[in-house]
C-alpha cells in the first residue's frame, strides 16, 4: 500500500513515482488473486455437482439392486426390469468426473435423462422412482442450466412428461403418499425454474391437471399430501398469473376457435392461462365428489369450490387489469365465472363459499368493473339482495352478505358509480337505494321490553349499523367538498323535451356538465315510469297518456317507446301488457313486433325461448291474440335461431303452439288423459315445410314441458332467481350496452343520492339513538346526524329538518307531561339528553343555514331550557364573547374550510368529559351547575348574534318559530310570570336576530309582518304579553336600523307597520310602556330625525309622540322634542310635513296644557309656511313623495310642473290653515285667539307662494270662511245658554279677531282675487258673512260689538276696491250694483259715505 509520511517530511517527485509504481504492481497482484479464487470457488461448485450426481446415480442403482431382499419394503417377486436403465445410470457415472466443460453448457438431458427413464418406468420398484424423483428435484433445485442452455426446452418438456406420467400401480401403499408428494414438489421446483418459460402451453396445463390429480386421489392419503397438493397448484397457478401481465396480445386471442393451431417457441402464454382458467371456473361446478374425513361442516364439493374460488381470487390479484386485454380471459369472467358465482352464491349453505365469492367479485369489480356491468347488478340482485331479504337464512350467511356490501361500499367512487350505472338507467335495477335500504332495515332497533325501551343490537344489527355508516360519511365527505363550486340550494330537474329513455348517454361523446344533467334526467323519467305504470295498472289510457304528459314518449306516439315501456318497467300488471299485445289495431301490432324484438334469443332451444317470452307478460285467453303474439314471436326467433333446424317461421309458429296446447295438457288437473311422448312427435309431423323436425328435439321438449310447466303469468317485478335463459339474455344484452361508467363524485349526484334513502337513513338514526344504551353506538349515532347535516346543507333541508325533529324529542325538553323536576333529574342522570342537546345546538349552530322547519322543535328546546333556568341570563352577549369560544367555534372547520364531523365530535365529547360526577363533586360543583356548563357550551346565543350569515328562508323560517312560540303557540305556561318572561325572552331574540340583519330588514320583515297579522288574525296570542314585549322589541329594532347607514325605507315602513299593528292589538300598551317610547321616541327626533325615511315611521312616531302625551309627567319632554323639531326645521320636509302639524295641534289640543307651550307651537307652526315657501323655491327636491315627484314631472313641461308645485304649496298651506282653524275653537280664549294670530301671521308668510287665485279663493272657503263660520256659530250657542256671558263674549272677542284676519287678508290678496272668474261669488260670501255678524242677537246678553266693527271693516274693504277700480259705477258692472244693495241691507248708513255718486243720483 502508499507510504505514509510525517508532516515535515515531504516527499520529492521521484519518491512519489516509484510509491505509484508500487501500488499498480500490489493491485495487479490483488486482482490476480480474485481471479483465481473466483476460479477455485467455481471448481469446487462443479465438483460438488459431480459429486451429488454421483450421490444421486448410487443411490438410484443401490434401491434398484435391493430388489431381492424380502426384508426390504422395495421387495418385489418380478426380476424383470429394465436393463438399459441401469446402463443409462453407469454411463452417466463414467461422464461425471471425466466432463471438462461446466454443467451449465452440456445439454441437460445427459444427466437428466437417466433419472426420468426410471421415474418413467413401469417396472422400477415405488422405492427407486421416489429417489429419482428426489435427484431430479435437487437438479431443479441448483439450477444446473438455464433457458439459455442448449437442450433446455427438450430438458424441461421431458421432465414434465416424465413426472406427470409417472405411474403407481407397483407402489407399496405405504409409499404411496411419498412419491405422490415427491411429484408435486418436483413439478413446484419445474415452475420456479428459470427454464420453465421454455414449457410450452400444453405442459403447463399438464402440470396444473397433475396436481388436481394429487388433489383428488390424496383424498385418503391423509391431510398432509392433501394440503401439500393444494399449496403446489396454488404457487403453480401463481407463477402462471403472475406472468399475464407481460404477454402480449395474440391474434388467436380474437378468434372464434379454442383449438392451438401452432406451437409457441417463446413458452407458454395466454393458451395456457385461458384453460387454466376455465379448469377452475368448472371446478366451481363439481358435485358428487366423495366425502372427506375432515371438518363435517363442509361437504366435499363445497370444499373443491372453495379450493377453486382461493386460486381464482389469486389469479386475479395477480392479473390486475391485465386480464381486460386478453379477450377470451375476459369473456371466461364475464360469462362462465360469473354466472358460477351467482348461481352457487344463492345455492350454496355455506359461509365460506359466501364469502370468497363476494371477495372474488369485488377483485373483478376493482380490475374490471368496465366489462362486468349487467353482471355486477345480477349479483347484488340475486345473490346479496337476496340473501338478505329472503327468510330461510342463517344469520351468518347473511352477515357475510352483508359484509359484502360494506367492503363495496367502502371503495371511494362505488357508491356514485353505482347510483349512475343503475339507479339512474330506466331500464336496471336500484342498485345503490336497495343498498341503502338494506343497510337501513338490518340496522334499525325497536324498543325492547327493557326498562326504558332499551334493546342491545345483535351482530347483524351493529353490522348493518357500521354499513350504514361508512355510507354516510363516505357520501358526506365527497358531497361537502371546499373545490365543488355548485350551489347550496336545490334545483330540481324537470324534462323539458322528449328523449328515448331507453337509449343511454355516452361520458365520453358529451361535455361533463352536460352528461351530469342527462344522468339526472334519466333518473327522473325512471321516477316518472313508476309513476306511469302506476296509472297503467288502473287504466292503460290513463298510462299511457301520462308517458306523453310526461314526455316519456314521443308525440305522435312511436311504438318502440310503448314496447320498451312495457318491456322494461318493473310493476306492471302483465294481464294488461298481454291484453295490449295482443290487440289488432296497426298501432298495438307494430309495439309488438318492437317488444318482441328486444328479446335475444340466440343461442335458446324453443321451449327456453319461449319459456322467457312469456314470463313477462300474461298470454291472453282469445285465440286470435295468441295467434298475433306467438307470431311475432316465431319470427323473431326463426331470425335468431343458431342452427337451421326450422327452415320456415311458419314451422316454429306451429310448434309454439303445440308446446302451448302441450303445457295445457300436461298441467291442468282437468285433463284426466295425458298426451304421451309419441302422440306429440306425431302431432308435430312434416310442420318443417313438409319435413319432419329432429325426434331427439322434440323428445326435449316434451320432456321439458312435462316435467316443468311454463310460467305464462308471474308475479309482478323481477325474476327471484338467476335462471340459464336469464343469463344468456344478460349475456347477449351485456354486448349491446355501454359499459360499466367511472366517474369521479360529484356533489350534484351526490345529495339526489342521499336523497333517495334519506327518510329511511333519518328513522333508522333516531332508533338506534333512542333504543341503544351503548355509548359508543350512541357517539356514532352523533357522528351520523352530522355527517348527514354536511350532505343535507346541498339543497336537502326536509331530512335534515326530520332529523332534528328526532333528536330534538330525545332531549327529553319536549316532553309536555314531564315535570321541571323530572326533566331536570332526566337530564342530569342520563348521558342521551346531553348528548342530543349538545349535538341539536351544533348542527343549529354550523348548518343553520340549511334548517327550515326544524327551527320550531329548537326554539321550542331553547324555550324549555329557559325555564328550567339551564340557560345564562344574556345568552346573546355570551355567546360570542372571549378568545377563546371563537377558536372552538371555528375549530369545526378543516383545512379546506368544509366543517369536519371529527372535529364537531370532539368538541362535543370535550364538553362532556367535564360531567365527571366524582370530580365535580370533589371541586364543589352542584348538578344544576354542572348542566349548566353543558349548556353553555352549546353557544345558543351564536344561532342569533351570527344569524347575518344566514339565507332568507331559513332566517323566515327561524323568525317564524320565535314569533309563534311568543304567540304561545306549542306552549304550556304554568303561570302567567311565566308565560310574561317566555314572550320576552323570543322577542329578545328576535330583537337580537333583526339587529345583525339590520342590512337586510327589508328582505325577510315583510313576511314577518304576515307572520304578525296571522297570529293576530287568527286570534293565536294573548295580547298583553306579547303586544308589550313586542313593541319594546320592535322600537328598538327600529332605533337600530335607524342608527344604521344601510337603512332603506322599504325596511322602515316594514318594522314601523309591525309597531302600528303591536299598539292596535291593545291600545293598553302605550300606557304600560309609556316612559321606554318617549325615551325612543324622544332620541329618534332628536337624534335620528334625518334618517327617517318613510311616511308611515314618521307618522308612527308622532302617533306615540302624542299618545301618552296625556301623562303629565312625561308631557314637558314629549313637547320639548316637538318644539325642537320644529324650531330646527331641518328635520321637517314635506313627507312628514301634515304629520307634524297634526302632532302639534294634538299638543295644543290637550286640556290644561300649558299655554306658553301652545303658543310656541302655534308660532312655529306659522313660521312653517317659510318651508313651504322655500320648498316651492327648490322645487321640492324633498326624500320620498320629492322622489316620486319628480319622476313624475320627468316628462312634463315646464307650466305643468309649475302647476304641480303650486297644487302641492296649497294642499301644505291648507294643511297648516285646517289645524290652526281648529284650534281657534279651543276652549280658551288665549289659546283661541292666539291660533287666529298665527294663522293670520301663517297667510302673510303664505304671500310668497304666489297663490292662484283659484287657490286664494280655496283658502278662503276651506280656512277663512270656515274659521269666521264656526266662531259665529260658537258665538250664538252660548249666547243661548244660561250663565255664559263671559263665554260669549270670548268667543265674540275671538270672532272678531278673525272678522278683523279675514279683511286683513282680503286686501293683501285683491289683486289676485280679481283675476278669478268667481270673484263676484266670493265677494257676495264675504257680504253674506259681515250681515251675519251684523246682525247677530246675543239675547239676554245685551248687543254685539259686531255692529261696531263689521261697519269699519266694510268701509275699509270697500274703500280699497274703489281705490283699486273694482267698484266703479258704469254700465254692465253688476259687481258695483250688488255691493250697493247689500250694503243697503247690511248698514244703510254707510251708504251715502262708501256710494256718494249714487246717492247724488
Amino acid at each position: 500500500m502508499g507510504k505514509r509520511y510525517d508532516v515535515e517530511d515531504e516527499p520529492d517527485d521521484e519518491t512519489l513515482e516509484e510509491d505509484e509504481e508500487d501500488e499498480d504492481e500490489d493491485e495487479e497482484e490483488y486482482d490476480e488473486d480474485d481471479e483465481e479464487k473466483t476460479n477455485r470457488i467455481k471448481r469446487s461448485k462443479e465438483l460438488g455437482i459431480s459429486c451429488m450426481l454421483n450421490t444421486e446415480v448410487g443411490a438410484v442403482l443401490a434401491v434398484i439392486r435391493r430388489r431381492n431382499d424380502s426384508s426390504s419394503q422395495y421387495y418385489h417377486q418380478d426380476d424383470a426390469f429394465d436393463s438399459a436403465i441401469t446402463s443409462s445410470l453407469k454411463s452417466l457415472r463414467s461422464l461425471i468426473f471425466s466432463n471438462q466443460q461446466p454443467w451449465k453448457q452440456i445439454d441437460p438431458s445427459i444427466y437428466i435423462s437417466p433419472f426420468l427413464d426410471v421415474i418413467s418406468s413401469d417396472g422400477v420398484p415405488a422405492g427407486a422412482t421416489a429417489v429419482a424423483l428426489s435427484s431430479v428435484l435437487k437438479i431443479m433445485r441448483l439450477n444446473m442450466f438455464d433457458k439459455k442452455t442448449p437442450g433446455a426446452r427438450e430438458v424441461m418438456a421431458n421432465v414434465v412428461m416424465a413426472v406427470t406420467g409417472c405411474r403407481l400401480e407397483k407402489t407399496h401403499p405405504v409409499t404411496e403418499g411419498a412419491v405422490m408428494m415427491k411429484i408435486l414438489q418436483v413439478l413446484q421446483s419445474v415452475m420456479r425454474h428459470p427454464a420453465s418459460v421454455l414449457l410450452n402451453d400444453h405442459a403447463v396445463c399438464t402440470v396444473v391437471n397433475t396436481c388436481f390429480q394429487v388433489v383428488q386421489q390424496s383424498a385418503h392419503q391423509g391431510d398432509l399430501l392433501q394440503r401439500t397438493a393444494r399449496h403446489t397448484m396454488h404457487d403453480i397457478i401463481h407463477i402462471v398469473f403472475s406472468r399475464l401481465p407481460e404477454i402480449e396480445v395474440e391474434d388467436w386471442e380474437n378468434s372464434e376457435s379454442d383449438t392451438e393451431d401452432s406451437i409457441d417457441e417463446s413458452g407458454y402464454g395466454i393458451r395456457c392461462a385461458v384453460d387454466i382458467f376455465h379448469f377452475l371456473c368448472s371446478l366451481l361446478n363439481v358435485v358428487g365428489i366423495a366425502e372427506t374425513e375432515g371438518s363435517p361442516a363442509l361437504t366435499a364439493d363445497e370444499d373443491v369450490q372453495v379450493f377453486a374460488l382461493v386460486i381464482i381470487n389469486s389469479a386475479l390479484e395477480l392479473s390486475g387489469d391485465s386480464i381486460g386485454k386478453h379477450k377470451k380471459l375476459l369473456t371466461m369472467v364475464q360469462d362462465d365465472l360469473f354466472h358460477h358465482l351467482i348461481h352457487y352464491g344463492t345455492a350454496s349453505s355455506s359461509p365460506l363459499v359466501l364469502s370468497m365469492i363476494c371477495s372474488t367479485v369485488w377483485n373483478i369489480y376493482y380490475f374490471h368493473r368496465q366489462s362486468i356491468r349487467l353482471q355486477l347488478e345480477a349479483f347484488f340482485q340475486f345473490v346479496l339482495f337476496k340473501t338478505l331479504n329472503i327468510h330461510g337464512y342463517s344469520n351468518s350467511m347473511q352477515e357475510l352478505a352483508l359484509e359484502g356490501v360494506i367492503n363495496f361500499c367502502r371503495q371511494p367512487t362505488f357508491l356514485i358509480e353505482v347510483y349512475i350505472n343503475y339507479d339512474c338507467d330506466p331500464l336496471s335495477y336500484n342498485v345503490f337505494e336497495d343498498i341503502g335500504k338494506n343497510l337501513c332495515k338490518h340496522a334499525f332497533l325497536c324498543g325492547g321490553s327493557a326498562p326504558g325501551g332499551t334493546v342491545t343490537a345483535t351482530s347483524l344489527q351493529q353490522q348493518a349499523f357500521e354499513g350504514l355508516m361508512v355510507l354516510i360519511h363516505n357520501m358526506a365527505d365527497n358531497v361537502d367538498k371546499q373545490n365543488y363550486s355548485t350551489p347550496k340550494g336545490p334545483y330540481p330537474v324537470e324534462i323539458s323535451e322528449y328523449k328515448p329513455f331507453w337509449e343511454e348517454i355516452s361520458k365520453e361523446d358529451t361535455g361533463y356538465e352536460e352528461w351530469i344533467e342527462a344522468v339526472r334526467v334519466r333518473k327522473v323519467q325512471k321516477r316518472k315510469l313508476m309513476i306511469a305504470a302506476s296509472h297503467f295498472n288502473r287504466d292503460e289510457k290513463k298510462g299511457m297518456e301520462y308517458l306523453k304528459i310526461s314526455k316519456l314518449i314521443s308525440d305522435p306516439p312511436d311504438p318502440k317507446g310503448h314496447a320498451m315501456f312495457l318491456r322494461y318497467t318493473p310493476g306492471l300488471d302483465k294481464t294488461k301488457i298481454g291484453d295490449f299485445l295482443g290487440d289488432p289495431s296497426e298501432f298495438n301490432l307494430k309495439v309488438l313486433k318492437e317488444f318482441t324484438d328486444t328479446f335475444e334469443l340466440s343461442g335458446l332451444v324453443l321451449d327456453t325461448a319461449l319459456r322467457t317470452y312469456l314470463e313477462t307478460f300474461r298470454l291472453p285467453g282469445e285465440s286470435q291474440k295468441i295467434h298475433r303474439i306467438l307470431e311475432a314471436f316465431s319470427e323473431r326467433f326463426f331470425e335468431q335461431q343458431s342452427s337451421e333446424i326450422f327452415v320456415t317461421k311458419d314451422a316454429v309458429f306451429i310448434l309454439c303452439y303445440s308446446v302451448i296446447m302441450l303445457n295445457t295438457d300436461q298441467h291442468n288437473p282437468q285433463v284426466k288423459k295425458k298426451m304421451t311422448e309419441d302422440e306429440f312427435i306425431r302431432n308435430n309431423r312434416a310442420i318443417n315445410n313438409g319435413q319432419d323436425l329432429p325426434r331427439e328435439i322434440l323428445s326435449d321438449i316434451f320432456q321439458s314441458i312435462s316435467t316443468k310447466a311454463i310460467t305464462i303469468f308471474g308475479q309482478n317485478g323481477a325474476a327471484v332467481e338467476m335462471n340459464p335463459s336469464h343469463w344468456i339474455q344478460l349475456i347477449n344484452k351485456s354486448k349491446l350496452i355501454l359499459p360499466y361508467i367511472t366517474t369521479d363524485f360529484d356533489s350534484r349526484i351526490g345529495r339526489d343520492m342521499f336523497a333517495a334513502i334519506a327518510g329511511p337513513t333519518v328513522a333508522t338514526l333516531s332508533a338506534i339513538f333512542e333504543h341503544t344504551e351503548d355509548e359508543e353506538i350512541i357517539h356514532e349515532c352523533i357522528e351520523g346526524l352530522f355527517a348527514v347535516a354536511r350532505i343535507c346543507q346541498y339543497g336537502l333541508q326536509d331530512a335534515l329538518d326530520e332529523l332534528l325533529s328526532s333528536f330534538c324529542k330525545f332531549t327529553t325538553l319536549l316532553n309536555p307531561y314531564a315535570s321541571a323536576e323530572e326533566t331536570l333529574f332526566s337530564f342530569g342522570h342520563d348521558l342521551k339528553p346531553r348528548m342530543a342537546t349538545l349535538a341539536v345546538f351544533t348542527v343549529a349552530n354550523n348548518f343553520k343555514d340549511s334548517i327550515r322547519g326544524g327551527w320550531r322543535n329548537i326554539i321550542d328546546c331553547l324555550l324549555k331550557l329557559k325555564r328550567l333556568q339551564l340557560l345564562p341570563q344574556t345568552i346573546i352577549e355570551c355567546s360570542g364573547s372571549g378568545k377563546h369560544k371563537r377558536s372552538e367555534s371555528e375549530s369545526v372547520h378543516d383545512l379546506t374550510g368544509r366543517i369536519n364531523t371529527s372535529n364537531l365530535m370532539a368538541i362535543i365529547s370535550h364538553c362532556l368529559s367535564m360531567e365527571n360526577v366524582e370530580e365535580s363533586l370533589n371541586l364543589g360543583i352542584t348538578e344544576f351547575e354542572q348542566n349548566l356548563k353543558v349548556i353553555q357550551q352549546c353557544k345558543i346565543g351564536s344561532i342569533f348574534s351570527k344569524s347575518s350569515t344566514l339565507p332568507v328562508e331559513p332566517l323566515l323560517n327561524l323568525g317564524r318559530s320565535l314569533i309563534f312560540a311568543a304567540a304561545g303557540k306549542g306552549q304550556k305556561f304554568n303561570t302567567p310570570a311565566e308565560e310574561e318572561e317566555t314572550v320576552q325572552f323570543c322577542w329578545e331574540l328576535i330583537q337580537a336576530m333583526a339587529s345583525c340583519n339590520v342590512h337586510r330588514l327589508a328582505v325577510f320583515w315583510p313576511t314577518y309582518n304576515d307572520y304578525l297579522l296571522n297570529v293576530i288574525q287568527f286570534q293565536l296570542v294573548s295580547p298583553m304579553p306579547f303586544a308589550e314585549k313586542a313593541i319594546v322589541a320592535l322600537i328598538q329594532i327600529s332605533l337600530k336600523l335607524l342608527a344604521s347607514s344601510a337603512n332603506e325605507k322599504l325596511a322602515e315602513e316594514q318594522v314601523f307597520k309591525s309597531i302600528n299593528l303591536m299598539w292596535k292589538l291593545d291600545g293598553k300598551v302605550l300606557e304600560i310602556c309609556n316612559e321606554f317610547i318617549i325615551k325612543s321616541v324622544t332620541k329618534m327626533l332628536n337624534k335620528y330625525a334625518a334618517n327617517l325615511l318613510s311616511q308611515l315611521g314618521w307618522k308612527t312616531v308622532f302617533h306615540l309622540l302624542t299618545s301618552t302625551g296625556r301623562h303629565a309627567e312625561t308631557y314637558e319632554r314629549r313637547v320639548e322634542a316637538l318644539i325642537n323639531l320644529m324650531a330646527k326645521g331641518t328635520g321637517i320636509s314635506v313627507m312628514n310635513y301634515a304629520y307634524c302639524i297634526d302632532c302639534a295641534f294634538r299638543f295644543v289640543a290637550l286640556r290644561n296644557s300649558p299655554v306658553d307651550k301652545n303658543m310656541r307651537l302655534m308660532d312655529l307652526m306659522a313660521d312653517s309656511v317659510k318651508l313651504i315657501v322655500e320648498w316651492m323655491k327648490n322645487g321640492y327636491p324633498d326624500v320620498g313623495s320629492g322622489a316620486s315627484m319628480n319622476s313624475m314631472a320627468g316628462g312634463m313641461s315646464t307650466v305643468d310642473e309649475n302647476n304641480m308645485h303650486s297644487t302641492l304649496s296649497m294642499n301644505l298651506f291648507l294643511k297648516l290653515g285646517e289645524v290652526l282653524r281648529k284650534t281657534s275653537l279651543a276652549r280658551r280664549e288665549e289659546v283661541r285667539n292666539y291660533a287666529v294670530t298665527s294663522l293670520h301671521k301663517g297667510f302673510i308668510n303664505a304671500e310668497e307662494l304666489c297663490f292662484a287665485p283659484n287657490n286664494v279663493i280655496n283658502c278662503f272657503n276651506l280656512v277663512v270662511f270656515a274659521m269666521v263660520d264656526d266662531l259665529h256659530e260658537k258665538m250664538l250657542e252660548y249666547s243661548t245658554r244660561e250663565n255664559a256671558e263671559r263665554e260669549t263674549r270670548s268667543m265674540e272677542g275671538t270672532l272678531g279677531l278673525a272678522m278683523e284676519f279675514l279683511v286683513d287678508v282680503y286686501t293683501r290678496f285683491l289683486s289676485v282675487l280679481m283675476e278669478s272668474a268667481g270673484f263676484k261669488t266670493f265677494w257676495l260670501g264675504i257680504l253674506r258673512r259681515m250681515d251675519s255678524c251684523m246682525k247677530a242677537e246675543l239675547g239676554v246678553y245685551g248687543e254685539s260689538k259686531m255692529k261696531e266693527l263689521v261697519p269699519r271693516l266694510l268701509t275699509k274693504m270697500i274703500t280699497l276696491m274703489q281705490e283699486k277700480k273694482v267698484l266703479v259705477p258704469h254700465e254692465g258692472n253688476d259687481l258695483w250694483e250688488i255691493t250697493f244693495i247689500q250694503i243697503q241691507w247690511i248698514a244703510p248708513w254707510l251708504k251715502d259715505e262708501l256710494f256718494p255718486d249714487a246717492a247724488v243720483a
